[in-house]
């Protein structure tokens, strides 16, 4: 079975890692990659492939940045060359990015099938541009791969059920569990942050950084939660140009720890090590609970919402600099959560589940 593989964005290489990976060592697979660029900064994509073990793409399509429509309308134009060229059996599409939505709609328009991983989550918020990315990929997708039991309930509830939505697990917890033990003393010497004793915070969701209100109210709490444990901040490209176009003040957020984009192994060690994550990010939520580290969403609603109920997530919308400062203050010093049931995510199986399903196909 040949199957072409789109991904673009730094989720989805951690995600196509996994899957990458059975496919690879499974006879019955020839797999194709394509690289639409949608993420290009090196610390955002090539580390990846280096560190993750995954293949050179086959094709790299250089896309870059631009507005939804700039950026979908050229994905769009080169997925359906390489899909015209390469003729496969099936397209595999991770998440809810660009890069997902342009790869549903070629193929589909091509009649080819299209196996989504990741299927079935749901912010409920239409104005967030990856809720369209996902729901549309959803629909225009022959094989559903859905992470947890509410992402199933979801897709149901859109009248997409059957033998076309499958269970499998998160394919983020068969990485995590593949890489084992990361050592994080470099990237702690680097930053002067003993384990333990500093929150990590990402920020890069097109609802925060193009939000003048809300880039400040994360900020101005950083800085102020900074006062007293220390908060390294990995600077996503998007948010450094958000903060160069509203034209902050240095001062503002001196005391935070601001560096480019880390690898994917220097993240994880950041992870692991952290007192306590904030971010934006549905990927580093999972992370920060695959590693025991309570969490701060800084958003108004996640789609992961078992880490909520399971008490390792908590909601704080980024309203004011106080209510997001004193939400962090108080997950520093709240209880652990509870211990998930073992089969939450899986149990590491998913990539090799999403596999089965696939070769029956065949």
């Amino acid at each position: 079975m040949k199957i072409l593989t789109i991904i673009g964005a730094r989720p989805q290489f951690i995600k196509a890692a996994a899957v990458s990976r059975v496919l690879q060592n499974d006879s019955s697979f020839a797999e194709v990659l394509v690289h639409t660029g949608q993420h290009y900064d090196a610390n955002m994509s090539d580390v990846f492939f280096q560190e993750l073990g995954i293949p050179a793409p086959h094709y790299h399509l250089g896309i870059g940045s631009g507005t939804h429509g700039q950026q979908t309308g050229r994905m769009l134009e080169q997925l359906e060359q390489v899909l015209i060229r390469e003729k496969p059996d099936a397209v595999l599409i991770y998440g809810d990015t660009n890069s997902t939505l342009a790869g549903a709609l070629a193929a589909s328009k091509l009649h080819i099938p299209v196996a989504h991983v990741e299927a079935g989550l749901r912010s409920f918020n239409r104005r967030m541009p990856e809720e369209i990315n996902r729901v549309v990929s959803d629909h225009l997708s022959e094989w559903l791969f859905a992470p947890t039991q509410a992402a199933v309930a979801n897709l149901a509830r859109e009248g997409l059920a059957g033998e076309k939505v499958r269970l499998v697990g998160d394919v983020m917890y068969d990485v995590a569990l593949h890489l084992g033990c990361v050592d994080g003393r470099p990237v702690l010497q680097k930053f002067g942050v003993p384990p333990g004793q500093y929150v990590l915070a990402t920020i890069h969701r097109a609802e925060n950084t193009d939000s003048t209100d809300r880039l400040h109210a994360i900020l101005g709490a950083l800085a102020d939660v900074a006062r007293q444990v220390a908060v390294v901040l990995p600077l996503h490209p998007r948010t450094r140009a958000a903060l160069a176009r509203e034209s902050f003040d240095d001062k503002a957020h001196a005391g935070l720890l601001i560096t480019e984009p880390v690898g994917y192994l220097d993240m994880v060690a950041l992870e692991r090590n952290a007192r306590l994550i904030a971010t934006d990010s549905g990927g580093v939520q999972k992370e920060a609970f695959f590693c025991r580290v309570p969490c701060v969403t800084l958003r108004d609603e996640t789609e992961w919402v078992e880490l909520v109920e399971l008490g390792w997530n908590a909601l704080v919308p980024p309203t004011n600099a106080r209510a997001v400062c004193d939400g962090i203050l108080a997950r520093l010093v709240a209880p652990a959560g509870h211990e998930p049931p073992p089969d939450l995510y899986g149990g590491g199986q998913a990539a090799s589940r999403i596999a089965g399903v696939l070769r029956e196909a065949a």
